[in-house]
């Protein structure tokens, strides 16, 4: 069974908060602070809602939801927790992603969230009709944040975070 990367997004407070209480899931992250609260718990009394930014629980398949797309702009704060449940990636507002189109006869995925795949290496391989294998390889080298299957064609996008 693959376990699935969790995935916080920038969120109101509102949406995170009532009467003191988490109303989901959340990460309040306060200058360097983390604080990592589930559905229930009570805010700590050294938060102060006002300078904290707050991250609510969301489900990791609508990731393409606060990516622009067209540019591959982050449109939201995000932390990603990797299922080993230690490694985090954080993208921030604004950071650009390179969207990377998988689309051939049958495609094959090599690389998967959270692989650092380098500039020359291959990410996936698409085979064509005629049998022909080629290898898709990334311009720059990055990590895989998330791998998009296409709803209405047969085909994977990866969304990898270039360093820089």
């Amino acid at each position: 069974m693959e376990r699935m990367p969790k995935l916080y997004v920038e969120s109101e407070v509102s949406q995170c908060l009532k009467d003191e209480k988490c109303t989901q899931d959340c990460l309040i992250i306060l200058d360097k602070v983390e604080v990592w609260l589930s559905k229930g718990d009570k805010l700590p009394e050294f938060i102060d809602p006002e300078k904290s930014e707050f991250l609510r629980r969301e489900i990791y398949d609508r990731f393409y939801y606060y990516v622009d797309g067209n540019t591959g702009r982050v449109e939201r704060d995000i932390v990603l927790v990797l299922p080993d449940g230690r490694t985090k990636i954080y993208l921030k507002r604004g950071d650009e992603l390179m969207l990377l189109p998988v689309e051939g006869f049958t495609k094959t995925l090599i690389a998967g969230v959270g692989n650092r795949v380098r500039r020359g290496d291959p990410f996936a391989a698409v085979t064509t009709r005629k049998g022909e294998v080629h290898y898709l390889k990334p311009p720059k080298t990055g990590t895989v944040v998330f791998i998009d299957e296409v709803t209405n064609h047969p085909h994977y996008v990866y969304y990898i975070l270039p360093e820089e």
